[in-house]
């Protein structure tokens, strides 16, 4: 299907119905077939394209009236960072996955990227001979595939619900509005109905925790901004789903957005206020005692909840700690990550928040959370910082 756009101000009709449709940029023939060969496996998408060059993406974007877009950063005549905004021009709706390297120059595009309307980023192996991180590639990238898409369809449903067809008996104008379902092959929205909070623990937290991954490194630049009077005071630690090198980049973010000291933490450093300790890439973070101390422990063990690092580990290592005098928050991101150390926070007297589904890019992990009954709060992003502020200055409520 051919459809015309007039420039950024259009967006493509949505499909209600059908798979979701997936252009394939990336001038490695290998890549190219292994993920078409991918996305061709599952029920609920297609390959739209496998193209070779940002260029020819741009000018076929018309025709192939793609949903989603995985596009490598390093091609010729045209590379994945030019041609995003010229894709976005034509397409704002258009859901782009930027795929690169792990290095930093990358990693640093990537980031780029998601400041410039791109919806996520993968890293890709560095060989597709080495199996474990061919099969860690593939996984992630089918779910933030069918995640951001449904997603997608799901607001276009919502921003334009159809009419119902008016019966004989009743006026054409009296009409009710349906709103559409998603697709039976997309991801579904958690919240099916009213959620219960529980209220916030009577106890004064000593340190916050924060839980993310898709859409994380934007919200938790939004965040930290706000959250200058808690860092002083106590300590911030972040568990951020993402690899190696692109931690050391968004812990270099986090310090210029918050203008506190922020860094990837550090096996055996001491756990202090008034800096944000961000878990690294392929390692899970915990804390734990030494002498008096509280201290960093990294953890190089299997991943947990298809994460490394995961948000779990850090989370019910922390009540050792500081017991039920602990704020966790937890932020956009798939899978349920962090449900499960929410549960045992709350358990041992502490509070979770969530944010909520609006202002999520994906609501798995806070969807979790919230559809558990663990939260003392569902919040959008942009009330989250202010509530926390007045938590750790003795609100209770």
């Amino acid at each position: 299907m051919s459809v015309a756009y007039a420039g950024n101000s259009t967006t493509s009709p949505s499909r209600e119905a059908g798979p979701l449709r997936v252009m394939i940029v990336d001038d490695s023939v290998v890549i190219r077939g292994l993920i078409s060969r991918w996305v061709g496996a599952e029920h609920d998408m297609e390959v739209a394209a496998s193209l070779r060059t940002g260029l020819e993406a741009v000018n076929q974007l018309e025709r192939i009236n793609p949903d989603v877009a995985v596009l490598d950063i390093e091609m010729p005549e045209l590379d994945g960072i030019s041609a995003l905004p010229k894709l976005l021009a034509k397409k704002r709706d258009l859901v782009i996955i930027m795929a690169s390297t792990l290095t930093r120059r990358n990693a640093e595009i990537s980031f780029k990227a998601l400041s410039l309307g791109a919806a996520d980023y993968i890293p890709k192996p560095e060989s597709t001979r080495e199996t474990a991180a061919a099969d860690i590639f593939h996984h992630d990238l089918i779910q933030k595939i069918r995640h951001l898409g449904a997603r997608l369809r799901r607001k276009a449903a919502v921003a334009s619900p159809p009419l119902a067809p008016a019966s004989p008996a009743a006026p054409a104008a009296r009409a009710p509005v349906v709103v559409r379902p998603a697709p039976a092959a997309a991801a579904p929205a958690l919240s099916s109905g009213p959620l219960t909070t529980r209220p916030f623990s009577t106890q004064a937290p000593k340190v916050l925790l924060i839980g993310s991954s898709t859409g994380g490194p934007q919200a938790l630049m939004a965040l930290v901004t706000e959250l200058g009077p808690v860092i002083d005071r106590f300590p911030v630690l972040i568990t951020q789903h993402m690899p190696p090198t692109f931690t050391t980049i968004l812990a270099e973010h986090l310090g210029r957005s918050s203008r506190r000291p922020a860094a990837e933490a550090v096996d055996g450093e001491p756990v202090k206020p008034g800096r944000i300790y961000l878990a690294p890439g392929g390692k899970h973070m915990r804390v734990a005692r030494s002498g008096v101390d509280t201290v960093i422990a990294l953890d190089d063990g299997p991943a947990v909840n298809f994460c490394k690092p995961a948000v779990d580990p850090l989370f019910t290592s922390a009540i050792d700690i500081w017991h039920g005098n602990i704020l966790s928050v937890i932020l956009t991101g798939m899978g349920s990550d962090g449900m499960r150390g929410g549960k045992d926070i709350v358990a041992a007297g502490g509070s979770v928040i969530a944010q909520d589904e609006a202002s999520s890019v994906v609501w798995g992990m806070p969807g979790a959370a919230a559809n558990a009954g663990i939260c003392a709060a569902i919040l959008p992003l942009n009330q989250i910082g202010a509530k926390v502020n007045r938590l750790f200055a003795g609100d209770r409520s």
